[in-house]
């Protein structure tokens, strides 16, 4: 893994506070030392990744390696934000993992249908979600190429 992916950060969209601690806890225990972005709709993701509304002027915004995407949130939800950043010239690049409780065979075909890049159940233990963490990690920072950040979004 090399030093500049390893500072590349992952934007988590996740409405519930409490799994975004309990994730941010496994990635830490995971050894997963990307910086970790929260923002807790699909409003405030979009935000962050287009730098408008509240993102503006926030110097740390800065284009992800990786999201993990929650689907079901109130307002846009997981499935509206995944057709938007894949169907977005600037974002369609960034490798999207639905992180979701959701095992309905009709989300999964849909999301890999917009354009997810693989589909996880979010597990109900904190054990395993370090074991995804980990996972995430060895891939996604270890095995796989990922796009490079380009120099302004």
């Amino acid at each position: 893994m090399s030093k500049a992916e390893i500072l590349r950060g992952i934007l988590l969209v996740e409405d519930n506070p409490d799994d975004f601690e309990a994730t941010a806890r496994s990635f830490k225990k995971a050894g997963l030392a990307n910086p970790l972005h929260w923002c807790s709709s699909g409003q405030a993701a979009l935000d962050y990744l287009h730098q408008t509304g509240k993102y503006a002027s926030y110097a740390g915004a800065e284009r992800p390696a990786l999201i993990l995407l929650d689907l079901n949130m109130p307002g846009l939800d997981g499935r509206a934000l995944l057709e938007i950043v894949k169907q977005d010239k600037l974002l369609r690049r960034i490798p999207v993992v639905i992180l979701t409780t959701s095992t309905d065979a009709r989300d999964i075909d849909r999301c890999y249908e917009l354009g997810a890049s693989t589909y996880i159940q979010k597990p109900v233990d904190f054990d395993g979600l370090i074991r995804v963490a980990k996972v995430i990690r060895d891939y996604w920072f270890g095995i796989a190429l990922v796009p490079k950040e380009e120099e302004r979004w």
